[in-house]
């Protein structure tokens, strides 16, 4: 009889989505694989195949209740293209920026200090009773009213923008629908100084927490990669548009400033039988060298330099601190994701110090164009739509990487490698089943890119042999 075991640790938690971890150990209690799997299946690709373009941005963003932002621009910009829209008018471009800079700063807040947060205030190991956004509150109740606060402010400024906290219509197919006032200009305006302080705040928290840990965060699922994001032509730090540039682990371009709407010509997916989430590889270097990264860990590694002068010199420092080459370290995504969320604030204040923001000039029309391309930077990294419309304004095909997918390989790898580091034997603790998650947690995954209602969640992992027979159970409840 074989004695090969297998863990399985389902559903993952705080993250959204739904997911799990499959990992096999042989007779000796070593790891012989370990993979994340997403579990369940969306569709949308699908079935808005036969509705008119227009409905796009409005439609699209229902996969997500939690960055319906990313993917609202993402369709409008797409849509852009369709109606023939190359440039949009100033009031429409920067309504559009200050929407996405508030969906990133509430998005990377969420995760920091009600995700993420716990695990790196009270340690892998620490009573799961306690190491939870309530627990947070109890402990550290500034830091979570602080966190609270800049989502809710990020959420104020995409209502402003939007017409709403989640899922909005600002963004139409050539503009936006709406501007600020002069009322709404001066209340965002107003909270700046705080929301820069606390966010500047958080980018001390992420960096000292990596640097103080810096010895195990080069050991915690930390590998080298390929990185790839958008950026402008000028190599500066962009999350609204830009060229494609993918760098290889020693900093070398690999993927040099190719127009986004090139994307198919350089990304291919994979599909693999275990998981209804692809994996998308660079063509010329093929499935097992052309995986990448994306989000702010990559962000970081393709781009030359931040618009924004604190975030900046964050940026230098975090740069100094990877050896000036892209990093390697999962862990370290928590303080590129603050670096980022510093920028953003930095990008709201300049946007609403500009006049533009009030303007009427709001939306453009050109020539009817069958296919278009929409990219942009989500919080969780480089997202892309892409349609092909009828003569009869329905949609006849669309194709949505979305940001968690090209991080399917990375994510694997970090489960597997904090598996063979931390999995032994056949005792299960929850020490060890947070390790594995904290890996995951690392990449803010959006497994489904859905809104899921709350209910229980119990968690339950069983070691078997092949013939099925349990060796060891754990369970726990969310």
């Amino acid at each position: 009889m074989s004695t090969t075991r297998r863990v399985v640790i389902e559903p993952l938690t705080r993250v959204e989505g739904h997911g799990k971890v499959t990992i096999r150990l042989d007779s000796a209690g070593e790891v012989e694989s370990a993979r994340l799997h997403v579990v369940e299946f969306r569709g949308f690709e699908r079935f808005i195949q036969g509705r008119p373009y227009w409905e796009m941005p409005v439609a699209v963003q229902r996969l997500c209740g939690i960055c319906p932002v990313s993917h609202h621009l993402a369709a409008a910009k797409a849509m852009d293209g369709i109606v023939g829209v190359d440039e949009l008018t100033p009031t429409a471009e920067k309504v559009r920026r200050l929407m996405h800079y508030g969906q990133i700063f509430q998005s990377h807040a969420l995760h920091f200090f009600h995700l993420s947060s716990p695990d790196l205030l009270f340690g892998f190991d620490s009573d799961p009773a306690t190491r939870n956004v309530i627990g947070v509150a109890g402990a550290f109740p500034e830091l979570a009213r602080q966190g609270i606060l800049m989502r809710k402010y990020g959420q104020e400024v995409i209502q402003a923008t939007a017409g709403k906290k989640v899922h909005g219509t600002g963004a139409i197919p050539g503009g936006v629908n709406r501007s600020l006032t002069s009322a709404e200009r001066v209340e965002l305006a107003a909270d700046i100084p705080r929301q820069k302080r606390w966010a500047a705040e958080a980018v001390a928290i992420a960096r000292d927490y990596t640097l103080e840990n810096l010895a195990f965060a080069t050991e915690f699922a930390a590998f080298p990669s390929n990185h790839l994001g958008l950026v402008r032509p000028d190599g500066t730090f962009d999350l609204y548009d830009g060229v494609l540039r993918a760098v290889d682990e020693s900093g070398e371009k690999i993927l040099n400033d190719v127009e986004a709407g090139r994307y198919a010509d350089v990304l291919v997916e994979e599909v693999r039988p275990w998981s209804y989430m692809k994996f998308p590889f660079l063509r010329e270097l093929g499935p097992h060298k052309g995986w990448y990264r994306v989000g702010p860990l990559a962000r970081l590694a393709v781009c030359e330099r931040i618009a924004t002068p604190e975030a900046e010199a964050a940026r230098v420092q975090f740069d100094e601190a990877m050896g000036g080459r892209p990093g390697t370290m999962s862990l370290a995504y928590h303080w590129a994701r603050m670096i980022e969320t510093l920028s953003a604030i930095e990008e709201i204040e300049q946007l609403l110090d500009d006049p533009d923001i009030e303007g009427d000039d709001l939306v453009r029309k050109g020539e009817r164009r069958p296919e278009s391309v929409g990219v942009i930077e989500a919080p969780r990294g480089t997202l892309f739509h892409h349609y092909v419309v009828a003569d009869d304004d329905t949609v006849m095909r669309a194709n949505l990487i979305v940001s968690t997918t090209s991080n399917n390989e990375p994510m694997n790898r970090a489960v597997e490698s904090v598996a063979k580091k931390f999995l032994t034997g056949t005792e299960i603790t929850e020490g060890l089943l947070n390790h594995v998650e904290v890996a995951i947690r690392a990449y803010d995954p959006c497994l489904s890119c859905a809104t899921h209602a709350l209910g229980k969640m119990p968690l339950v992992i069983e070691i078997q042999d092949a013939g099925g027979r349990t060796l060891a159970e754990g369970k726990r409840n969310s």
